[in-house]
């Protein structure tokens, strides 16, 4: 029985000693399965509103008139939620945005 309570007691002495709580432990192992989940994202320039007969109409060199200014920032959405602002970079021949706002409310917003 004393050797049952050692060992008890070592293995408590243990996980006390340990950087991370065995909760938090759980918690880290649960997000690592998430980590490489595939989400889509996009980022948004800009939009519009157009009747259907003038989207019918549009061909090749058509111009679409945004909302927004060319300097003003460009919305990052996960899921069609806005998580973030930036301006628009050209890295390699490719384009990419440099963050400048996280928007923090994007990733509690329930609605």
């Amino acid at each position: 029985m004393e050797a049952v309570r050692s060992l008890t007691q070592s293995q408590s002495q243990a996980a006390e000693s340990e950087s991370v709580p065995p909760a938090n432990k759980d918690q880290i192992n649960n997000l690592d399965l998430l980590m490489e989940v595939s989400l889509r994202v996009s980022l948004r320039f800009g939009q519009s509103r157009m009747p259907l007969r003038e989207v019918l109409q549009l061909s090749s060199g058509s111009v679409i008139e945004l909302d927004r200014q060319a300097e003003e920032a460009v919305d990052f959405l996960l899921d069609e939620r806005l998580i973030a602002r930036g301006q628009v970079v050209v890295v390699d021949g490719c384009y990419g945005l440099r963050v400048t706002e996280v928007c923090p409310s994007g990733l509690n917003d329930n609605v």
